[in-house]
């Protein structure tokens, strides 16, 4: 994995500092902790119904000490932007080429040194989707790895981490408990969020 400003030393303290700050003045609640067996893991990222979602994520993270990776599409990696979105962890996806991106991302994830979590938006887009996607049950399944239920709760003003996740292979019994986990939680565009088949 590229280093990332979680991995800049210096950076990386003075923007934690920041990030607590920032959120407790803007009236957010940041929950939980990585669990051991969390240092390598996927984290799902849900509700994801706003370009909101990235910076508040981003802070998030930065407050629970985290060293994300996360996912987006390849046009906002262009000139001259794609330096710097990948320095805050992003890894870019072409939508129209991702029959490898599973198992490349469980390849990086199993061989990468020290901890790290790949963040993953379900719904795989900010519009409103019926479906979510499941690249992320068969990256951490591939990888060996567990799923950390990560969301972000717009009319509380609460973030953090929920419990991991250890897929159990039953993908529609397995997609059916997370749904249900994030069914309480509103983004901040609240009516494109849609946990029901």
């Amino acid at each position: 994995m590229h280093r990332t400003i979680f991995t800049t030393p210096v950076v990386n303290t003075s923007l934690r500092w920041f990030s607590i700050a920032f959120l407790r003045l803007k009236g957010w609640r940041v929950e939980g902790a990585l669990p051991p067996a969390g240092h390598k893991s996927v984290l799902i990222a849900a509700p994801h119904t706003s370009n909101w979602d990235l910076p508040y994520t981003l802070m998030v993270a930065f407050a629970l000490q985290l060293t994300p990776y996360w996912m987006g599409k390849q046009s906002i990696f262009k000139f001259p932007f794609g330096p710097l979105m990948r320095w805050l962890g992003g890894i870019a996806v072409n939508r129209e080429q991702s029959t490898n991106l599973v198992a490349a991302s469980a390849q990086a994830l199993a061989q990468a040194q020290g901890p790290v979590q790949l963040i993953v938006p379900p719904e795989g887009t900010r519009s409103k989707t019926r479906t979510w996607k499941t690249g992320f049950y068969y990256i951490a399944q591939q990888a060996q790895v567990p799923i950390v239920l990560a969301y972000m709760d717009y009319s509380t003003r609460r973030s953090g981490l929920g419990p991991v996740f250890t897929p159990t292979g039953d993908i529609d019994a397995d997609m059916a408990a997370i749904k249900s986990f994030y069914a309480p939680f509103k983004g901040k565009n609240a009516d494109q969020f849609q946990t029901q088949a």
